[in-house]
């Protein structure tokens, strides 16, 4: 089985920062892009940034400049660095990536996600 894992969310002041963890463990034999996710109450699950194997990346308008995204391919883990948080940041995020498995069958998987409040 595969699980992610993520860490780091809290409770903060607008301008702090956050920085988030996402660790895959199980039966991994390769993991492709890996992507932070973020959802507020009724409304859609948003791309917030993503990160190749190969690290090529791409943020979303909202977010760019102030989250960086980075990747541990040794640890299998993915990152995302929030600085000048504002309000608008706080949801529920989630990451996401394609885990191809030691039986060979590709999959997605998404983490638990973790609540980040920006308080202004």
């Amino acid at each position: 089985q595969v699980q992610l894992v993520e860490s780091g969310g809290g409770l903060v002041q607008a301008g702090g920062s956050l920085r988030l963890s996402c660790a895959a463990s199980g039966s991994i034999l390769s993991i492709n892009a890996m992507a932070w996710h973020r959802q507020t109450p009724g409304k859609q699950r948003d791309l917030v940034a993503v990160i190749t194997r190969d690290g090529s990346i791409n943020y979303a308008d909202s977010v760019k400049g102030r989250f960086t995204i980075s990747r541990d391919n040794a640890k299998n883990t993915v990152y995302l660095q929030m600085n000048s948080l504002k309000p608008e940041d706080t949801a529920v995020y989630y990451c996401n990536t394609k885990i191809t498995r030691r039986d060979f069958r590709s999959e997605e998987y998404w983490g638990q996600g973790t609540q980040v409040t920006v308080s202004s």
